[in-house]
């Protein structure tokens, strides 16, 4: 069964529910969740999407995450994705929101940050190689990794959000 989501208009209110597939289809805003994951030493964690997957397999991410559920915040949905993904429990820190415009679709992009134990595990049904990069070594590898195409708008988008923070 497709996953039910919220369609929500361009200041974010929910218009009504739909499948994420039909959000997808029609190009309806819908909203999505999704967490840059540090270590302690400030490493970035990225990951390369399972082959199987039915969205950009073996494409690399910056961030874990996915469709919101209806009723869920973007918190809420982040931490279940987190957990999902890569065993961890938690409460990502939303950072900030933005209409995302590189992806499948349209979408809300709830972007959030959370520091994360060096050892994760991954679930090898979503994700088949994780590693832990430098802020430069993740800039070199969005030039020479195929990445999902939202993931270059997203760091950047993160990138300043923690210059401007600093």
């Amino acid at each position: 069964m497709d996953e039910l989501v919220e369609r929500v208009d361009c200041q974010g209110r929910v218009l009504g529910v739909v499948t994420r597939r039909q959000a997808i289809r029609e190009g309806w805003l819908h909203r999505i969740a999704a967490t840059v994951c540090r270590d302690e030493r400030g490493r970035i964690l990225v990951h390369r999407r399972s082959e199987q997957l039915s969205r950009f397999p073996g494409r690399y991410e910056v961030m874990v995450g996915g469709a919101v559920d209806v009723g869920e915040s973007y918190e809420q949905a982040a931490a279940r994705e987190l957990a999902e993904e890569l065993g961890i429990r938690g409460l990502p820190r939303l950072l900030f929101s933005f209409i995302n415009l590189s992806g499948l679709s349209p979408h809300w992009l709830g972007v959030h940050e959370a520091v994360v134990p060096d050892a994760v595990t991954s679930d090898p049904d979503e994700v088949a190689w994780h590693g832990w990069l430098t802020e430069s070594e993740l800039h070199s590898a969005l030039l020479k990794w195929r990445f999902t195409p939202d993931s270059h708008e997203a760091f950047g988008r993160y990138f300043a959000f923690r210059t401007a923070q600093s």
